[in-house]
């Protein structure tokens, strides 16, 4: 995959690729101070991916993504937590804030690049085919796959597919999350942000910003939290 960064703020540019290139084998293709330099590349070059800042001068990075194609894969990287709602309204990869700490950004393009990929063989899209009370059945690679409900950990979406992450394999669905929600029973699974559903027998600990399953980190989305914290009698003021 290739990528491109606009971001106004020189060091900050020059930082991002350094942490790219320090977690990823992602190709760089040009940096960019502002969008509009940006769009004038665009029409010539085709780019997987951008690292986008939001405040900037001209045009804003949110008034940019707007206009982008789906298979322009966007990372968002910015100071201001109040922009997280509308990057997600617009189906960003990631919304990352600074200063961006490594693991984090690791994980942001490791998404990215699963969903890259399955836009590349997005003719050969998985289905959901039934569910039960004990399991749910997902058609993938020619096979159908029984999954039980205990094995899966927490079912991540990616724009227009989910991913089952399960204790022994990834599945993935032509699905968005809100649909699979409905098909799974809610006395085993929680919604607990735009991108994600947690089984909650699986869920180690949990604060008010991150759930934690063994190894696996999940985001707290602040529109769920109420009802995630009530779910286990837990005040959200504590």
């Amino acid at each position: 995959m290739n990528y491109i960064v606009i971001e106004d703020e020189p060091l900050a540019r020059a930082e991002m690729e350094t942490l790219i290139l320090e977690v990823s084998d992602l190709e760089l293709s040009g940096t960019f101070s502002n969008v509009p330099a940006a769009q004038l590349y665009l029409k010539d070059h085709k780019v997987d991916l951008i690292f986008l800042d939001i405040e900037m001068p001209l045009i804003s990075g949110i008034e940019f993504a707007e206009n982008l194609p789906k298979e322009t894969l966007v990372i968002f990287t910015t100071s201001y937590p109040q922009y997280a709602l509308k990057s997600y309204e617009l189906d960003a990869i990631d919304y990352l804030l600074k200063p961006i700490i490594k693991t984090r950004l690791a994980k942001a393009i490791e998404k990215a690049k699963l969903y890259h990929q399955l836009l590349a063989n997005d003719q050969q899209k998985n289905v959901i085919a039934s569910s039960t009370s004990e399991f749910i059945l997902i058609k993938a690679d020619r096979k159908f796959h029984k999954v039980m409900y205990a094995d899966i950990k927490f079912i991540e979406g990616l724009k227009d597919y989910v991913v089952l992450h399960t204790t022994c394999q990834k599945l993935i669905t032509a699905m968005n999350l809100k649909t699979i929600h409905l098909k799974i029973p809610e006395s085993i699974f929680h919604r607990v942000g735009k991108s994600y559903v947690v089984n909650v027998n699986h869920i180690a600990s949990f604060d008010h910003h991150t759930i934690y399953l063994g190894e696996d980190e999940i985001p707290l989305g602040e529109v769920y939290k109420e009802s995630f914290f009530e779910r286990f009698g837990v005040n959200l003021r504590n």
